[in-house]
């Protein structure tokens, strides 16, 4: 049996010339507009900068595109800049509106553009705003820091235009939050094309499904393989399906954590030899593609040692499938990678069961599909239907 293994995430993603330039998360830039429309229903003057604290207790400054004043309420807006990151929300316009009201202390809400939140499993109330824990705590500070909230109190109501459309975008709708976007961030900055999000948000997306009372976790490793694997198992609600990316351990460990019973993991061909070599993190600067372990499995189903010895040595995993193809092995030569896949996943899981008192291992199921993600080449295991 392969021994599975993690390789760390590399600290960039790729060598740069200069480095990425970071950026502010949806919670920095709504706290920056909560503490300027607090500061302005205070004074009566609207600020034309602000200053908040991250989370680290590091402090740093807005710009504040608008700030209007009204009867008892002040309106305020700081735009989004998320530096390097290919971030949907890049621009988007979090704008505050900050009232009194009787009672002391800080009510905060959401307001048109921010998601509400319809399904347990995220930390957050079922009916509320999709405000996450850290933003919020940023919020109250910064909007505390202008207003002695203890003496009155006010509401504060976070807002995005155009958050409803950016969140199409996003797997807010899957996790049960409609109708905009969420307010995230754990540390207040967005490091440029952070793969530890990527990592949290299937993490997340893990713990949702199980506390819809999901059982059955698929995973998949891209976009076209998710639209595959929603086709070959038509019945599973969408909140089963999670895009994970090179995350596969990450994914396993919550699933164990959470009774999860039944893993199907849904793949191409590079993304199958690397979790069969072990390889539980696939990020392409820490693992490669085993093409020897496709020349072992090409003799194992019966391949000649010619066409063995040149899958061992084939370019990469798709090279190596289009040398089954040709040689009418490539229903075998897949199952029995499949086969082998299933095996790293289940010993995998039991590992961590060992560690999680009461938990138990998962039954795992593999599919290759080919390169359109859409058809499936070969299985190992019962699909859950």
């Amino acid at each position: 049996m392969t021994t599975p293994y993690e390789p760390d995430m590399p600290r960039t993603m790729k060598v740069r010339g200069k480095a990425l330039r970071t950026g502010w998360t949806t919670g920095t830039c709504a706290s920056a507009a909560a503490k300027a429309a607090a500061e302005a229903l205070a004074t009566g003057t609207a600020p034309e900068v602000v200053e908040v604290a991250l989370p680290s207790g590091r402090r740093v400054t807005f710009a504040v595109d608008s700030c209007a004043l009204g009867e008892g309420r002040a309106e305020a807006v700081v735009v989004k800049d998320a530096g390097d990151d290919p971030d949907v929300t890049h621009g988007a316009h979090l704008t505050a509106t900050v009232s009194w009201r009787n009672e002391p202390g800080i009510e905060l809400d959401g307001g048109v553009g921010v998601g509400v939140v319809t399904k347990p499993g995220l930390g957050l109330e079922v009916g509320g705003p999709a405000i996450n824990p850290v933003p919020r705590r940023m919020i109250e500070q910064a909007v505390g820091e202008s207003v002695d909230v203890d003496a009155r109190g006010v509401r504060v109501v976070i807002s995005v235009p155009e958050g409803e459309k950016m969140a199409r975008k996003t797997t807010n709708r899957r996790l049960g939050i409609l109708g905009g976007i969420s307010i995230l961030g754990t540390t207040g900055v967005v490091r440029p094309f952070s793969t530890a999000s990527w990592r949290a948000s299937v993490e997340q997306a893990v713990s949702v499904l199980a506390a819809q009372g999901e059982r059955t976790l698929v995973l998949c490793t891209g976009g076209r393989t998710e639209q595959g694997a929603m086709k070959l198992l038509p019945k599973l609600p969408d909140v089963c399906f999670v895009e994970v990316g090179d995350f596969t351990g990450a994914a396993l460990r919550r699933a164990v954590e959470h009774g999860v019973t039944q893993v199907v993991f849904v793949g191409m061909a590079g993304k199958l030899t690397k979790l069969a070599s072990g390889v539980l993190m696939t990020h392409y600067t820490r693992s490669k593609v085993d093409t020897a372990l496709l020349g072992e499995i090409t003799r194992d189903m019966g391949g000649s040692a010619d066409l063995a010895a040149r899958v061992a040595e084939a370019n990469t995993a798709r090279h190596a499938y289009e040398l089954w193809e040709e040689a009418g092995l490539l229903g075998r030569a897949g199952r029995e990678l499949c086969r082998r896949v299933a095996g790293v996943l289940e010993h995998f899981a039991e590992d961590q069961a060992a560690q999680v008192p009461g938990a138990s291992g998962i039954a795992a199921q593999v599919v290759l599909v080919d390169f359109t993600g859409k058809r499936m080449i070969a299985m190992y295991g019962r699909l859950a239907r």
